[in-house]
């Protein structure tokens, strides 16, 4: 059996090819090769000659060579093309020639680091092994002797192997959070150890965006302050997934010019690429047979040919849910009829298919990787926990559960099926969700298309704020001192001053306290003013225990929709529930939960603009970018059930409302946009003045008979407000007049009829309305660009909010507002001003393409409208884009 025949089997399959969207075969390609440099240090040579490399790849020589006069190489090259090689071979040969030279290689994640330091050691075992030639300095200092040592250090470093790693090991394997809060701080224990460093070795620098890579960009800052402190001025070299702009992103992670290689010169084997829309099974609402099933689906005929398959899932729920319905799948025997004629047949065991997700042991993700490797594992079920480089092998086949978030993730995925030689298979299998609908109807857009940028800003005021304490602590600043490229850092320091924080004396800034500021300063989160997660007493009862484990910290903006009372909070895979949130000491305490339910949390938002950084009025369309406030209140919560998704029941959030300061960008439509659809009929948007004569009779009977509760959340009617009351089926479908006939009609009577009322306390109203798209096509062309952009930024989509107002506070005029959900902004509002029209173009895209009725979740969102409504969601946001794109 072999994944040849199971990609014929596919074809054959008519069922499974109907909803085949593309399938592409990516030809095998050559290796590229060059002789190894002539001044590479023969042991080297001789160490890699011993495991059959007999040439180095063109971009391995490339980097070598480019690390050897002194630049600062970026390679950026397909997973499994060697890049370890192209940082290793430059710094063994610069610690062979150097015998007090030290090299910090950074990786994302501890897992990553501890499968580098494996394949490191090996390495490192065949080049102490190997004598320096006769004459050689490094043997006139005995280097031979002293063999080169490598080691991790993080959080699980044992702590009485610390100070014997300092002082032993040449090269040291850390992550950003390591070097962040356990050695900067601490520099004067490693001061021989800044002193002789000589390289810094970035690794999967496409990691480094958004938050996080802000963040990073200031640890590095520290890092060369430090460094130059000592003396010592190290070289970088950065590795990298495809993005769209690794030169860019490396230059603002360092500082300092590098030097972009992107030529890859590895073999790769034959790759069959397909793109898989699970077929419809409710049309009118949109609603596909779930990806999850289909993955299932894909993944069993993978194994019954005998291929190794990585399937990825989207979250830690989704990897569960998968891995048991495929283990439950290959307990059952392939039917005879569809054994290959002449096949060896042998059962997949259960346990040769595993998980792969954050909350797993070390030990036990280490023996999952090793069973990839060695073949007795035949499946694992993934988050993107396994995206990035660690070794598994050689795998056959890799099935995307749901598009990833963008193109890089995606084509990232992709690849860890199939090397250097034989066929390989991936297949994206499409959800409902309209992101994953554009990128499955758009097949050229995926293929074509460069993959997305990555976007940092180190210059983010409160993650800057934060990190120029962290190097006040670590070291005074000197009056004309710029912390990296910051040309207003003494302005920023005399503000610390002024808050308490530092100390001006003489000709310096001197920190003003004995506390550690690294250790409030979280590299995930933009600030620092967060909500501590606490597992409490079995007793809801009993007083919070001070030693009691806490298991998380959340960023204040978004503790309300997540840690309010009663919510379930989702930890490495476990259920908590919320008991409770205490507000004002930032603490919320959670209970261990076996529960059938999620949380699903619901608020209102409003902006507020502060500034305008640039605006361009257009013929159709008013766009512009700028400074904002975004302000947000909980208002209520749902219990949904899990896999089914229907809904248990509903509670009230009782939790101020949040305000943050963040960058934005808008577009607005001009009064001529909107009476060109007024006069079509194509426009809802004015708000209703006149609900008939009988409205406030009928109103007051309606809360009267509802006995002043909202009859949703149950709030009782307050004497300073009484409560709103709403039409179940719109006002506006009914086709109301003012006046006598023949212009006016008594259409009021049957939209004010009692059953078609309801009283709502202002959230529940606000929530409600939210939801029934019917006051213009402007909700579902925001729910469709907040779908497509983030295709365009690289980015998570939950690092955007979107908002819509009829009637914008800033200008009165219609507006769809989408801004960066990072206190300061992360540089998402600017480039999505650039990409207005285009932005424009994919949401029609989008739309168009979907086969819907009247909207779903796949394009405009869930349509909420009656049958009864004139016009669908969909309709009008179709023509309202129309109208802005003429």
């Amino acid at each position: 059996m072999s994944i040849e025949e199971c990609l014929i089997d596919l074809r054959q399959d008519a069922d499974f090819m109907r909803h085949v969207t593309a399938w592409q075969e990516i030809p095998a390609r050559g290796g590229m090769f060059k002789p190894f440099p002539p001044n590479l240090e023969p042991r080297l040579v001789q160490a890699l000659q011993q495991r059959g490399v007999r040439a180095l790849y063109s971009h391995q020589a490339e980097a070598v060579d480019a690390a050897q006069r002194g630049e600062n190489p970026v390679i950026v090259t397909a997973t499994a093309s060697g890049k370890t090689l192209c940082y290793n071979l430059p710094v063994l040969d610069t610690l062979l020639r150097q015998p007090q030279a030290r090299a910090l290689y950074l990786f994302p994640t501890k897992a990553l680091a501890q499968d580098q330091l494996a394949e490191l050691d090996v390495f490192l075992a065949a080049v102490n092994e190997t004598p320096p030639e006769p004459g050689h300095q490094a043997a006139a200092v005995g280097l031979a002797r002293s063999p080169i040592s490598a080691s991790t250090y993080d959080g699980d470093t044992p702590r009485g192997q610390r100070r014997a790693i300092r002082s032993r090991a040449r090269i040291l394997l850390t992550n950003p959070d390591m070097l962040h809060t356990g050695i900067l701080p601490n520099h004067p224990q490693w001061a021989a150890w800044f002193a002789q460093l000589r390289f810094i070795v970035l690794d999967e620098l496409h990691t480094y965006r958004g938050v996080f890579g802000s963040h990073v960009a200031n640890v590095l800052r520290r890092v060369q302050r430090i460094c130059q402190f000592y003396g010592s001025a190290p070289q970088f070299i950065c590795t990298s997934a495809t993005i769209g702009n690794p030169q860019e992103l490396a230059e603002q992670l360092i500082a300092a010019p590098v030097r972009l290689i992107a030529r890859d010169g590895a073999p790769q084997g034959a790759r069959h690429v397909v793109l898989y829309n699970p077929p419809v099974v409710d049309r009118a609402l949109g609603l596909r047979r779930s990806s999850v099933l289909e993955a299932d689906r894909v993944a069993a005929a993978f194994l019954a040919h005998r291929v190794q398959t990585i399937v990825f899932a989207r979250s830690r729920l989704t990897t569960e849910l998968l891995l048991t319905y495929l283990r439950r799948r290959v307990q059952r025997p392939l039917p005879t009829a569809q054994r290959q004629p002449g096949a060896a047949w042998r059962q997949v065991e259960p346990d040769a298919v595993r998980g792969y997700r954050g909350g797993y042991l070390p030990a036990e993700r280490r023996a999952i990787e090793a069973g990839l490797r060695n073949g007795q594992v035949r499946a694992v079920v993934a988050t993107n926990a396994l995206e990035l480089g660690v070794d598994i092998g050689q795998l056959g086949a890799a099935v995307l559960t749901g598009f990833p978030g963008t193109i890089a993730s995606a084509w990232q995925q992709m690849g860890r099926a199939g090397r250097r030689q034989g066929v390989a298979a991936s297949i994206l299998i499409a959800s409902s969700g309209a992101l994953d609908q554009y990128v499955i109807n758009h097949p050229r857009y995926f293929f074509e298309t460069s993959p997305e940028r990555a976007y940092i800003n180190p210059d983010n005021l409160v993650i800057l704020l934060n990190h120029l304490q962290c190097a006040a602590f670590e070291l005074p600043f000197a009056n004309d001192e710029t912390f990296g490229q910051v040309a207003y850092t003494q302005e920023l320091l005399a503000y610390l001053a002024q808050q308490g924080r530092l100390h001006h004396s003489g000709d310096a800034w001197h920190w003003m306290s004995q506390n550690q500021p690294s250790l409030s300063v979280s590299l995930r989160a933009a600030g620092n003013d967060t909500v501590t997660i606490v597992v409490a007493a079995d007793d809801a009862a009993a007083e919070p225990d001070a030693a009691a484990p806490v298991i998380g910290v959340l960023d204040r903006f978004s503790a309300p929709l997540l840690l309010h009372e009663g919510a379930i909070y989702l930890h490495e895979g476990s259920s908590y529930l919320v008991t409770r949130l205490d507000w004002p000491a930032g603490k919320a305490y959670v209970q261990p939960a076996s529960l059938e339910y999620y949380t699903e949390a619901s608020s209102t938002t409003t902006v507020l603009v502060q500034r305008e950084e640039q605006q361009e009025r257009l013929p159709t369309t008013l766009r512009c970018h700028g400074d904002i406030t975004v302000t947000t209140k909980p208002t209520t919560y749902r219990k949904v059930r899990l896999y089914t998704q229907e809904t248990l029941g509903t509670g009230v959030i009782d939790l101020p409302e949040q305000s943050m300061d963040t960058t934005a960008y808008w577009l607005s439509l001009p009064e001529e946009t909107i009476e060109s659809l007024r006069s079509q009929g194509l426009w809802w948007g004015e708000p209703i003045l006149d609900y008939g004569p009988n409205w406030q009779e009928q109103r007051d009977r309606v809360r009267a008979r509802d006995g002043y509760r909202c009859t949703v959340c149950g709030a009782a009617e307050a004497p300073e407000r009484q409560h709103d009351v709403h039409h179940i089926m719109p006002f506006r479908t009914f086709g109301y007049a003012p006046g006598p006939p023949p212009s006016g009609n008594q259409a009021y009577l049957e939209a004010n009829r009692l059953e078609n009322l309801t009283t709502l306390c202002r959230t529940c109203h606000r929530r409600v309305e939210t939801l029934v798209h019917v006051r213009s096509g402007l909700a579902g062309l925001a729910y469709a660009l907040v779908n497509v952009a983030p295709l365009h930024l690289m980015c998570d989509p939950r690092d955007l909010g979107v908002t819509y107002d009829i009637k914008s506070q800033h200008n009165g005029l219609p507006t769809i507002t989408l801004y960066d959900r990072i206190p300061g902004g992360i540089g998402f509002a600017a480039r999505l001003f650039e990409l207005h029209t285009a932005l424009l173009h994919a949401a029609r895209d989008l739309v168009m393409a979907c086969g819907c009725q009247g909207g779903c979740p796949a394009c405009v969102g869930p349509n909420q409208e009656t049958v009864d409504s004139t016009l669908s969601t969909r309709q009008l946001t179709l023509a309202l884009l129309d109208a802005v794109l003429t």
